[in-house]
């Protein structure tokens, strides 16, 4: 049965979503489930930790959530002030949000910094507005009570943020609402999380690019306790072993292991949380387990900045505050001369990042060298060249997210919903609705075709084999596939919505 924009086997997998956003929330009233996270140890019995942001009253806080909690629920959880600095924080828990929001599903019980986006693209497409405007207000909050957008609401996530797609999100609303005071009140807290991204640490002043980077040097608690194999190894010593037996040179192996005493350095622990930052984990992007993306300054982020820029202009724009919108617009002129310096190689007819230390622009072939596409900051003639290079990334089932099988989850066969996303909306903006028909089909069709054999959508596809089936094939990080899918759920709903669009 040939597969097309309206075929009617996609209305049980759009009833299955707009029933799944329901499950996928967090109430005020689901605090208990929300507090619990497979992701850490915790004594048998003892509370879930809840921290209070030190702006909020903990006392007002409290008196709300015991009238709607019974009490046998909210004796389960603790809520403590947030500490002033994060390594006075002794037991991990929940970063208290004081809306409903959505999840992304399976392990991950928590509200998340890029995923929010695409999630909230599918809640608009099923006018959940109210869940779609928390998305955005809920981090515009925690830049607000915790310093930036976070990697999500934990307190081991506190020191890391996620890619910034919250301008567009701000947009991405405003265009259903057309709440001018509601959109002119997000703009102190745009442009502070902007200067989050766009000063050191996180600027790289020798390109006037930014970098993924974290301050902190020790492993990830969540990594330590939850991402380990059927022999009980984490990932960590995972990692170690592999340095151990296999050569490495894309990078000095000598600033990550220690081969004398077999240990991750403190380097490394930095690396890692970075790329946990970047949302790419994991993936040999950045030289094996991508440790060295410190020192990179890659296509995704400074696309997605330059998106930001012409977005924060946009809102400006709206208000009448033209002399800002000049201030916004420069911004993003300079950012997109940068990226078409290092990281365009006109003779691959692709983007790269680029290593500021050693000063040479990568090589490994990344489907994120679609995303200018998106933004629309590619010429008509990189445009062409990134057509061209389609068949690189392209398979029976849509985009693979790199060309290089690494048994991490964010290189091939993998595909990923947002990058489908990215690159087909990339491809229609350009005028290439033949290309972007042909991706969705692809990509829905795999979707689909797992869904009437599981009854669930998933966080990750194999679009070489076409299936859900992935673990195996995982063997870094965590290799379930996780149910739910929050950000599966609205990439498919948006594509399928621009598919439609197009064939009427």
């Amino acid at each position: 049965m040939p597969f097309t924009p309206n075929s009617p086997r996609l209305q049980p997998m759009f009833k299955y979503i707009r029933d799944t956003w329901t499950t996928l929330t967090r109430t005020q009233a689901h605090i208990l489930e929300a507090a619990k996270d497979s992701k850490i140890d915790r004594l048998p019995g003892s509370p879930w930790i809840v921290y209070i942001s030190p702006q909020e009253d903990l006392a007002v806080v409290e008196a709300d959530l015991q009238e709607i909690l019974p009490p046998s629920e909210f004796s389960q959880i603790e809520l403590r002030i947030l500490p002033p600095e994060m390594d006075q924080i002794e037991d991990h828990g929940l970063l208290y949000l004081p809306k409903s929001y959505v999840v992304p599903g399976g392990r991950f019980n928590e509200l998340y910094g890029w995923d929010s986006y695409f999630i909230a693209l599918g809640l608009l497409r099923d006018g959940e507005l109210e869940l779609a405007r928390n998305a955005v207000d809920l981090l515009v909050y925690e830049i607000e009570h915790y310093g930036t957008v976070l990697n999500a609401n934990r307190s081991y996530m506190l020191e890391r943020s996620h890619p910034p797609l919250l301008a567009r999100g701000a947009l991405e609303l405003f265009a259903y609402t057309e709440d001018r005071d509601w959109l002119r009140s997000l703009l102190p807290a745009l442009e502070r999380y902007y200067f989050y991204w766009t000063v050191p640490p996180h600027l790289n002043a020798s390109t006037g690019l930014s970098r993924y980077y974290t301050r902190v040097t020790t492993p990830a608690p969540e990594v330590v306790n939850s991402e380990r194999d059927e022999h009980g190894r984490t990932h960590y010593e995972r990692v170690r072993d592999y340095y151990r037996h296999y050569p490495v040179e894309d990078y000095d192996l000598s600033l990550f292991y220690n081969r004398n005493t077999d240990s991750l350095t403190e380097l490394f622990y930095q690396g890692d949380r970075a790329m946990r930052e970047s949302g790419f984990d994991i993936t040999n992007r950045f030289g094996p387990f991508s440790a060295d993306i410190i020192h990179y300054v890659p296509v995704c982020l400074n696309v997605l900045l330059y998106q930001m820029e012409r977005d924060i202009a946009e809102i400006h724009h709206l208000m009448g505050h033209w002399d800002s919108v000049e201030v916004w617009k420069k911004y993003a002129n300079t950012r997109q001369k940068e990226i078409d310096r290092f990281l365009w190689n006109e003779e691959a007819g692709l983007y790269f990042d680029y290593n500021f230390r050693t000063e040479t622009r990568g090589t490994y072939e990344f489907v994120t060298t679609l995303m200018p596409l998106w933004a629309g900051l590619a010429s008509p003639e990189q445009a062409q060249r990134l057509v061209d290079n389609l068949p690189k990334f392209e398979t029976k089932g849509g985009l693979l997210t790199s060309t290089h099988v690494s048994g991490n989850q964010w290189d091939a066969p993998f595909g990923w919903a947002p990058l489908q996303l990215f690159a087909i909306k990339g491809l229609r903006r350009y005028g290439y609705h033949d290309e972007a028909d042909r991706l969705t089909e692809k990509f829905i069709n795999v979707v689909v075709t797992e869904f009437e054999k599981s009854g669930t959508l998933v966080e990750k596809y194999d679009v070489e084999r076409c299936s859900a089936d992935v673990s195996a094939e995982i063997l870094f990080g965590y290799s379930s596939n996780e149910i739910g899918f929050g950000w599966t759920n609205g990439v498919v709903r948006e594509l399928i919505h621009d598919w439609q669009e197009r064939s009427h």
